[in-house]
């Protein structure tokens, strides 16, 4: 049975259109999730919602929404407020430029979906978009009203369909910079870049997310299904931590070391070869000369 549409309308390129199908991409369905209990009755508890101020339980028909204009001090704003502000969707998702893939940052991308055509009626013309994106390697940008907000949705060929994936706006990025400005820039030679490249080179590998193991949520299931059937939990020891960890710019500092003392030894070696070499033709041109006299 196919999975039910997230959302439905009309993919528009210039004059092309045809009616596509947005289904999430992702799902915390197989996420093990707990729920707040009573201990003494083994009863599921409900939240409730309480006056910061006076402690009291807030019903439901007392809710408000209110926006902080300073501390302690709210504006309130009705709902009849909000919908005056509310974009309706037209259901169309209307293609406005396309760009090339590795131009998109990836902090910018949000929520993925997965775009299939509506029908066996829209199947050409969707086949039509998608094949002119594969051929000229680009991203479609275009505008969709999700949740009665307005989002730039990135859509590009995936598979025999389309991945569109919902775009962060500029204010909701922090600016790196003021993380990154307290980074220090310390001298590092050649050879210690060199070291940390064979280091890297020797963990290649490719993009392969069937060897991602999620082992913490493995142990939760197991956890749980031996609690289940009535089995004891029984605490792990507390690992002792390593202390004579070493970072990176310590090993490679020591790997320089190494690397020079070789280097040292084998001058060394190569000198006393010399030495040996040169003794050894004085030797025999010495040899040599008091047979001659002879």
């Amino acid at each position: 049975m196919a999975p039910r549409a997230y959302w439905k309308g009309t993919l528009k390129l210039s004059l092309v259109s045809c009616p596509v199908v947005l289904y999430p991409a992702t799902t915390a369905a197989e996420k093990t999730r707990f729920h707040l209990i009573n201990r003494e009755t083994g009863n599921r508890l409900k939240q409730q919602m309480i006056d910061a101020e006076t402690g009291d339980v807030v019903e439901s028909d007392q809710k408000g929404r209110g926006y902080e204009l300073r501390k302690g001090k709210y504006v309130e704003i009705e709902p009849e407020e909000l919908e005056a502000v509310q974009i309706e969707s037209n259901h169309t998702i209307d293609i406005e430029s396309f760009v090339p893939s590795e131009e998109i940052d990836q902090r910018y991308l949000n929520h993925p979906y997965y775009m299939a055509p509506d029908g066996k009626a829209a199947v050409d013309a969707f086949a039509v978009i998608r094949d002119a994106m594969k051929d000229q390697e680009r991203v479609a940008l275009a505008k969709i009203v999700l949740t009665n907000r307005e989002h730039i949705m990135a859509i590009e060929p995936l598979g025999k369909g389309l991945l569109g994936t919902t775009l962060r706006y500029p204010y909701e990025l922090r600016d790196e910079d003021q993380f990154f400005d307290d980074i220090k820039s310390p001298k590092i030679t050649k050879d210690m870049v060199e070291l940390a490249g064979h280091i890297l080179h020797t963990k290649a590998a490719h993009f392969d997310p069937g060897k991602f193991k999620d082992e913490y949520e493995n142990a939760l299931k197991a956890l749980v299904k031996r609690k289940a059937s009535g089995k004891t939990i029984e605490l792990p020891e507390p690992e002792e931590r390593p202390s004579n960890v070493v970072d990176l710019m310590d090993a490679l500092k020591q790997s320089l070391k190494g690397r020079g003392r070789k280097k040292t030894a084998a001058q060394s070696h190569a000198r006393r070869a010399t030495g040996r070499q040169r003794a050894a033709k004085k030797t025999h041109r010495s040899t040599a000369r008091h047979r001659k006299a002879g």
